[in-house]
Formats: structure tokens, sequence, C-alpha cells
């Protein structure tokens, strides 16, 4: 029931708070952040640095996991994610301990772990899965440019909209 489609939660609209695991080292880390700012420099990014391979890595990534849960002010959203590498460099993501704590987080998951071919059991309990650390960024974060420009389209939208039941209404004011 781990990878069940009916558990999945969908990720926030507009997060607040990022809880981003994952080596504050990495490729994948730098990609992730520079999407992040230029799309939504608003959103506070919190880093969980932890080893993402090794025999170290899936202790790490599973107590990163549990501490973004447990913080006074939680995150919106966890990410999980690193960059490619063999399927060696990758076990720690199919690791059952690091698959169960993805499922089982209070908090929606994204997991963004190698490239677009690679899949890890992680990625697969997650609520969704990015192709790639900088995906995972696209996907979570809405374009500030495309933001405004709807707004501004909002606005001009109940403008006219105003407009027209007072002209149509203008009793409404006395005129």
């Amino acid at each position: 029931g781990l990878f069940a489609a009916e558990r999945k939660r969908a990720l926030p609209l507009l997060p607040q708070k990022v809880a981003l695991v994952t080596s504050d080292e990495s490729a994948a880390y730098s990609d992730f952040i520079k999407i992040a700012r230029s799309r939504w420099p608003l959103a506070e990014i919190e880093v969980y640095s932890v080893l993402v391979q090794g025999v170290d890595a899936p202790a790490q990534i599973i107590e990163a996991i549990a501490l973004s849960n447990l913080a006074e002010q939680p995150a919106d959203v966890v990410v999980i994610t690193r960059g490619g590498g063999s399927a060696d460099d990758l076990a720690a993501f199919n690791d059952e301990r690091v698959v169960r704590a993805v499922a089982s987080s209070r908090i929606p998951t994204l997991a963004a772990i190698g490239h677009e071919r690679d899949f890890s059991l992680a990625e697969l309990a997650a609520d969704a899965r990015a192709s790639t650390p900088s995906n995972a960024a696209e996907l979570l974060l809405p374009d500030k440019k495309d933001f405004i420009q709807n707004l501004a389209n909002k606005n001009d939208w109940l403008r006219q909209g105003l407009i027209g039941c007072i002209g149509a209404n203008s009793s409404w004011i006395g005129v």
C-alpha cells in the first residue's frame, strides 16, 4: 500500500516553506535552489543536509524527514532530492526504511532522485515525483512573472465588472 495512488496527497499550490532534504554540497541542491529563487523568491527553504549515498545515508535521510515533520513551524512540503548516479549511488533511496519514512511523512512529499530515467522506491512512495531536481522546483513553485500577470488580469476583470455594475445600476451611488 505504500505506492497506492489513493494515499497520494496534493502538493501545496503556493508553498510558503519548503523542507529540502539533500546534500548541500551537491549539484542537486544548487539546481533546486537556483530555479526556486528565480521562480518564487518568497518561499523559505529550510535545508536538511544529508549524505545521499553510502551506508550512513539512509539513517540521515530518515532523520531529516522526521525532523522536518517535528519542526515547530513545519514546512508545507518536503522535497527529497539528489542528482543521478549508478544503481549503487541511488541505493539509499531504495532502502525500505527510507521508503517507509517518505510514505509516513505528515507533510506532503516531492521526490526527485536521479535523472529522468532513474526511478527509486522512495519516489514511488512520495506524494509526487519530479524527473530532476530542477524539475522539482518548477513543479512546486509558481513563476513570479506568470503570477504577477495573472493578478493583473484578474484586477482588470474585476475593474471592468465593477464599472459595468456601477454603470448599469447608477442608482446605487445616487447618480
